[in-house]
């Protein structure tokens, strides 16, 4: 059992080594990179591909990477926006990693880009754990997921520097109870900003846009109670954040 623990430790450590190194990078050539996490099905990608048109009508230098385990549908709806877009396929890898993530980057970037968006795969569980050398974590849910999201998957919300609620046009045909969702957000990430949106009544239009832009100008992010140390620590997040939510219950 030990050695497992200490396997994961280890891969782990060498992604957070690479976000590390990633990152610096990519400051280097002023980008700022957003990452997108959300269930399949949460309307990120309708979200985003908004918020790209938004971007290109403003005249700020965007690109977004898209990843899915198959299918290049993503990559498809979002090239509409008119900005460089890209689709990582992983083969059946439930997340991307962030040595994958540079080596998607390498000779596909534009030079400029100011903002790069990633569409992580739909799922809160992997990618949870994967810093990819974003500035910016966003994690999204739809209205049709229920109240009690952040308590199933406290790790996705508890490193979130922001949360976003999708298809709020339908939220009283599914009797969602954001005052409900609010709370248990609080629970697991206690003053993150939760922010509603939706694509189709344009509900909300250019909120990622803007606060990517903000975490690009250095504007201070929300500090999650998880957020961990860049060197030298342990991954044991999904254990702390129901500890956590346990405790504030």
């Amino acid at each position: 059992m030990c050695r497992v623990v200490d396997l994961q430790q280890a891969v782990l450590a060498k992604n957070d080594q690479a976000a590390h190194t990633l990152r610096a990078e990519l400051a280097a050539r002023g980008t700022t990179v957003v990452n997108l996490l959300s269930s399949p099905g949460s309307g990120k990608t309708a979200l985003l591909e908004r918020e790209l048109v938004l971007a290109r009508e403003r005249s700020v230098p965007v690109a977004a990477l898209t990843a899915d385990l198959a299918t290049e549908n993503d990559a498809t709806r979002l090239a509409r926006s008119g900005v460089p877009v890209k689709q990582v396929l992983t083969d059946g890898l439930c997340h991307l990693e962030a040595d994958m993530l540079a080596r998607h980057l390498q000779g596909w970037l534009p030079e400029g880009t100011r903002l790069l968006f990633v569409e992580n795969v739909g799922n809160l569980v992997c990618p949870a754990s994967y810093d990819l050398g974003e500035t910016l974590r966003v994690v999204l849910a739809s209205v049709t997921e229920g109240e009690d999201k952040p308590l199933k998957y406290p790790t996705a919300f508890g490193l979130a520097h922001l949360v976003v609620v999708t298809k709020t046009d339908i939220a009283e045909a599914v009797a969602f109870d954001l005052a409900a969702f609010r709370a248990n957000v609080e629970q697991v990430n206690p003053g993150v900003e939760v922010l509603l949106t939706s694509a189709r009544r344009d509900l909300g239009p250019g909120v990622l846009l803007d606060r990517a832009l903000a975490a690009a100008d250095g504007v201070p992010l929300h500090t999650p109670v998880m957020a961990r140390p860049a060197h030298g620590h342990t991954h044991d997040h999904a254990d702390r954040a129901g500890a956590l939510a346990q405790s504030r219950s």
